[in-house]
């Protein structure tokens, strides 16, 4: 079998399954695990380069509609014919059921729902132990600073946020990513501010930046000092390294 993905979290899925072995070639942003970083790159991941994909004769392609733009790459994989399957999750249980579908499609049926459920019975884990939490913080997750761009309810990072024992400031609107203002941010004045730009380093995100926004300075998180710049592979990819992320924010919550 030889998998081609062209979407970080498609791999990263891969890895959970214990198959890395199996990839021939990555999208140019697939980091993780290690030994990838080693694979032939065929482009970001809004701009694959099919030709590339098809000489590395995949048996099957790991496609995505996970951001704007990727379903140009989907044409791409129509056109020339080959094999694919596209993993497009908003939410931790359709991460799980795409664990099922990868093995399904590797013919490791029986090793994509061991691990599914594996995936499945940390996260009730979690949810069973903050039931009993009385103090739920909120949050505000900072995909993108200008335009402002966060996560809204019918995304993985608000059950992320319940699940470490807090609440995502835009759980009430109901599409996955929203687009706001630093206006509807400061009146909203969460407990702690998670910058997490997509693409973006962590070295390369200012805190500064967040505190000097006009009015922010009565926002409790910059008045509490609780703005945090975290790895947005851990909460921006739809696979489940999102655990990682939910061990790390609950750590900070409960510190």
């Amino acid at each position: 079998m030889r998998i081609v993905s062209i979407c970080p979290s498609n791999t990263e899925v891969v890895a959970y399954l214990g198959k890395t072995h199996l990839l021939v070639g990555v999208d140019n942003y697939s980091d993780f695990p290690e030994e990838v970083k080693q694979l032939p790159k065929v482009g970001p991941d809004l701009s694959i380069d099919i030709d590339h994909v098809a000489s590395l004769n995949p048996d099957l392609v790991l496609a995505s509609l996970s951001v704007p733009g990727m379903d140009k790459n989907i044409d791409g994989l129509k056109k020339k014919g080959l094999p694919y399957i596209i993993l497009n999750p908003n939410s931790l249980y359709e991460i799980s059921e795409d664990i099922k579908r990868v093995g399904e499609a590797i013919g490791e049926g029986a090793l994509g729902v061991e691990k599914a459920e594996g995936f499945l019975k940390q996260i009730e884990d979690y949810h069973n132990r903050v039931q009993s939490t009385s103090h739920k913080p909120s949050l505000y997750w900072e995909w993108w600073p200008k335009p402002i761009f966060t996560p809204g309810g019918t995304n993985w990072l608000t059950e992320i946020s319940e699940l470490a024992g807090g609440w995502n400031i835009f759980r009430d609107r109901e599409e996955a990513s929203v687009q706001t203002d630093w206006e509807e941010v400061r009146k909203r004045n969460p407990d702690h501010i998670c910058m997490v730009w997509v693409g973006v380093k962590e070295e390369k995100m200012n805190p500064e930046l967040i505190r000097k926004r006009p009015g922010w300075e009565d926002v409790d998180a910059v008045k509490s000092d609780r703005i945090h710049v975290l790895e947005e592979s851990l909460f921006c990819r739809p696979s489940p390294r999102l655990l990682e992320g939910l061990d790390k924010i609950s750590s900070i919550l409960h510190s």
